[in-house]
C-alpha cells in the first residue's frame, strides 16, 4: 500500500515536470480528476468552495469569508510540548464542522507513532466534553509515515469523513512541497478538508491554502450566572493563533476561545490574557497577618559561629 502511494507521488511529479518542459501548463487538478475518473470516482461538481465561518469578523475577513473546506489546512507548533494547543484547535474545528454538517460523518485522526507515545492519544470522555461525539471519531496510528500518507489520501478519496486530521512530527523529507501539493489537490477534488498538524515544525514552503501557528494561552476565568467571573477558576480553552499563510498579505495574530457547549469560537481581548494562571492570585484580597504569639512560631536564632574551611 505504501509503495502505491510513492508510485502515485512520483507519477504526479513527473507529469508536472513534463508539462513544464513542454511549455504546457496543464493544471495538476485536472490530472487528478482524470485519475479519479479512471478509478471510477467521479469528481464533484464545480462551484463555489464551501467555507467555515469562525464568527470572528477580523479572522473571517482575513480568510476572505471563512476557512475553505476543500483544501489543505496546516496547523503547526514551534515546540513539541505545545502539541496540545494544535491538537485542541484541530479538534475544535472538527467539532464545529461536525456540528454544522447535515450528515454526521465521522472524523478520522491519523496520528504520528512517536507523537502518540509522547503526547498521548485522544480520550473518549475528553472528546465528549470538548464537543465531539466519540462514536463518530476514528483514530489510526500507522507505523510508518508512508502508511500514514497513504491512509490520508485514501480517506480523502472516499469522502466518508467530515474532515481528516494528519499528524506529523517536524519537517520530514518524505513530506515536502510536492506531497503537500498533491494532498491539497486531492482535497480540492474530493471536496473535503485535510487538517495537517505539524508538531514541532519549522515554517517551510507548502501548498497549504492556510497555515496557522498555534501557541498556548491562559484560559479566562469561568463566568457565573450573574455575569461576574469566578476568581481562581479555569474556563474554556484559549488558543493564540497567528495566520502565517493566507491570501491576506498582512499577518494576523489573535486569541480565540473555544466554547464546547455551543461549539463556537469567541474572540478574546489580548489584555485579558497577558498573564498565565500561575502569575495570578487564586483569591483576591489582602492576606491575613501572621499571629504574634502562636505556639509553632519559629524561634529566633542565636549567635552564629563560623568554622574555617578545611584545606
Amino acid at each position: 500500500m505504501a509503495q502505491t502511494a510513492v508510485t502515485r507521488e512520483r507519477l504526479f511529479a513527473l507529469r508536472e515536470t513534463i508539462a513544464k518542459l513542454e511549455g504546457k501548463p496543464v493544471p495538476a487538478l485536472a490530472a487528478a480528476e482524470q485519475e479519479a475518473l479512471g478509478a471510477g470516482n467521479a469528481p464533484r461538481k464545480r462551484g463555489k468552495a464551501p467555507q467555515f465561518s469562525f464568527g470572528v469578523p477580523q479572522l473571517d475577513e482575513a480568510l476572505e469569508g471563512g476557512l475553505p473546506l476543500d483544501a489543505l489546512i496546516e496547523i503547526r507548533t514551534r515546540m513539541f510540548r505545545d502539541a496540545g494547543v494544535s491538537s485542541g484547535f484541530a479538534l475544535a474545528l472538527a467539532a464545529a464542522l461536525q456540528h454544522k454538517a447535515e450528515e454526521k460523518n465521522p472524523v478520522l485522526w491519523i496520528a504520528d507513532k512517536v507523537g502518540s507515545i509522547e503526547a498521548g492519544v485522544p480520550y473518549a470522555v475528553g472528546l465528549k466534553d470538548f464537543g465531539l461525539r466519540p462514536e463518530l471519531f476514528l483514530h489510526a496510528s500507522p507505523r510508518k509515515l508512508e502508511d500514514a500518507l497513504w491512509l490520508a489520501e485514501a480517506a480523502l478519496e472516499s469522502r466518508a469523513f467530515i474532515t481528516t486530521i494528519l499528524e506529523i512530527r517536524g519537517n520530514p523529507k518524505s513530506f515536502g512541497l510536492t506531497e503537500s501539493r498533491r494532498f491539497h489537490l486531492r482535497a480540492k477534488s474530493a471536496g473535503r478538508s485535510l487538517l495537517l498538524l505539524r508538531q514541532s515544525g519549522e515554517e517551510e514552503a507548502s501548498s497549504a491554502h492556510v497555515r496557522f501557528l498555534a501557541e498556548p494561552a491562559p484560559a479566562r476565568e469561568r463566568p457565573l450566572p450573574d455575569g461576574s467571573m469566578l476568581c481562581g477558576s479555569i474556563g474554556n480553552p484559549v488558543f493564540h493563533l497567528t495566520l502565517e499563510k493566507s491570501r491576506n498579505p498582512a499577518p494576523l495574530s489573535l486569541f480565540l476561545e473555544w466554547n464546547p457547549h455551543d461549539r463556537q469560537f469567541l474572540p478574546v481581548d489580548q489584555s485579558a490574557v497577558t498573564r498565565f494562571p500561575g502569575e495570578l492570585a487564586a483569591h483576591s484580597g489582602a492576606p491575613f497577618s501572621a499571629s504574634l504569639h502562636r505556639q509553632d512560631r519559629p524561634q529566633e536564632m542565636g549567635s552564629l559561629v563560623a568554622f574555617e574551611r578545611a584545606s
